[in-house]
């Protein structure tokens, strides 16, 4: 989107654009367009206005290239007083662009306007807004169609706006300014001529309503043929101004015409263009590209708007007539200067008692704060504090309820492994013993007296072998090594009054 604010102007914020021959003023913000209903003073705004084509007076001027450029600005300013016939007694505002050429000479297009035209019409809007940035001589503001590849800059274009107060046809060739002339056919004179026309003074609005939504093909047959006739008149005489410019300025052709008016598009003059021109023609409606809330926006005011776009990027890109200017910054003010010298002066006198009263307040307003921030971070130690406190003596309790339980879970663990263990692991005796029974019958053994503790068995053996005594043993000790710790047999002898051999086995159970 080629609407983008230059930020070369990083102050400005929106872009006012002002009609001050109709009051219809508009707003650039946020990316939208739109009536603005009062001004006021805002240096955030940038105000440009136009003015137009019958209030100024164009010429063009060659200077030999051997000037001075600190000259040129006065040169072209006697110039313009000599060859414009311009009254020595009055004031103008003068302003000119140089047309790009390799000739002999320098080519300047210049523009000029009288400072009490100047201030009739935009004095009631300075009064308001207190400055006026730009004003645009009006055949201008098609060049910004041609900065923003809208149009081809190649070829030569024609462009014909009516306004209520003026009708002008301009002349751009290779996207340059090349002819501009006001002609005698603004609406408010065409309107007075159909009123000629019609021998009574008709209602004003009813003619403009007609005008801008009917046009040349008119349902009502007494506007349809007057406005036939009044624009065949307006034809005529673009034909002598195209007829003029060809010769003055060497055209072969015409390429292209644009027609517009602050009303809108007219309906049927693409037709009258061909007819009477022998040239093709298209309404001057561009989309811009913008948000707004109206059908149709002057075009005029669109132009102003893309043109001050390219004023901010380019200063010396767009001819400038305002007699009003904003204000300087203060530092670029005489005053301003003024100022900041003597306030720097004051400063350097005053630097050397200023370094130590300085910092004694600095060193004061230091240790205000430090005793303030002391002061709050001791009142939220001591709240900690007490928190930790608190806490520890919950955490006191706590220890010694849990050594308490841990106690009682202790008791509990060995109750519980005791329990266990005579469950599981007790060895019953009625077992024990009958193990034995069965050894000691397979290796006819017998048991006189038998005696245990804990896990710990004697048995005195009888048997009328000593062998066998020995050979149980063994028997014993192979089978049950995993149930035994110890098998032990003290004494074998043998009985002199039975002949049967006798022994005491003691055996430790795992």
């Amino acid at each position: 989107m080629f609407l983008k604010k230059s930020s070369s102007k990083s102050a400005i914020k929106n872009i006012v654009t002002l009609n001050a021959y109709t009051n219809k003023n508009y707003i650039f913000k946020s990316d939208s367009f739109k009536s603005l209903k009062k001004l006021s003073y805002n240096t955030s705004n940038f105000i440009t206005s136009y003015v137009s084509n019958k209030d100024i007076i164009t010429t063009t001027i060659q200077l030999s290239r051997s000037i001075p450029q600190e000259d040129v600005a006065d040169i072209l300013e006697i110039k313009a007083y000599e060859e414009l016939g311009l009254d020595p007694a009055s004031n103008y505002i003068i302003s000119s662009t140089e047309v790009e050429n390799e000739g002999e000479e320098r080519e300047f297009h210049l523009f000029v306007a009288e400072s009490e035209v100047l201030d009739k019409l935009y004095l009631p809007i300075k009064q308001e807004t207190k400055y006026l940035d730009l004003i645009i001589p009006a055949p201008l503001l098609y060049k910004a169609l041609y900065k923003k590849e809208i149009l081809n800059d190649s070829g030569t274009h024609c462009f014909m706006y009516f306004t209520k107060q003026d009708a002008f046809v301009t002349f751009y060739k290779n996207g340059e300014y090349l002819y501009s002339k006001s002609i005698e056919f603004s609406l408010e004179q065409m309107y007075e001529k159909y009123c000629e026309m019609v021998g009574e003074q008709v209602d004003k609005k009813e003619f403009f309503s007609i005008l801008e939504t009917e046009g040349l093909k008119a349902t009502n047959s007494n506007y349809q043929q007057n406005f036939m006739k009044i624009f065949a008149e307006v034809f005529i005489t673009i034909n002598d101004i195209i007829i003029y410019t060809k010769r003055a300025f060497q055209l072969d052709t015409i390429d292209h015409m644009f027609i517009g008016s602050v009303q809108g598009p007219i309906i049927g003059l693409d037709e009258y263009s061909q007819n009477y021109l022998g040239l093709q023609s298209a309404d001057l409606n561009f989309d811009y590209n913008v948000n707004n809330d109206e059908w149709y926006i002057d075009q005029l005011q669109y132009l102003m708007l893309l043109s001050s776009f390219d004023y901010m990027e380019d200063e010396s890109s767009i001819v400038n007539l305002t007699i009003f200017p904003r204000a300087p910054s203060f530092m670029n003010r005489a005053s301003g200067q003024f100022i900041i010298a003597t306030f720097a002066a004051i400063s350097v006198g005053l630097a050397y008692p200023l370094v130590y009263l300085v910092g004694s307040y600095a060193n004061d307003a230091k240790i205000y704060a430090l005793t303030i921030q002391n002061n709050k971070l001791t009142t939220e130690a001591n709240k900690y504090k007490k928190i930790l406190s608190d806490k520890k003596q919950k955490i006191s309790v706590l220890d010694k309820e849990i050594a308490k339980l841990s106690d009682i879970y202790k008791r509990k663990t060995e109750t519980l492994t005791t329990i266990y263990d005579k469950k599981v692991n007790y060895r019953l005796k009625s077992g024990t013993f009958h193990t034995i029974a069965e050894e000691l019958n397979k290796y006819g053994v017998h048991v006189d007296m038998l005696y245990s503790k804990d896990d710990t068995v004697w048995m005195s053996l009888v048997s009328s072998d000593d062998r066998k005594l020995t050979e149980l043993i063994k028997y014993i000790s192979d089978t049950h090594f995993d149930e035994i710790n110890q098998i032990d047999i003290e004494l074998i002898q043998k009985d002199q009054e039975s002949n049967y051999y006798k022994g005491l086995l003691k055996v430790d159970l795992r």
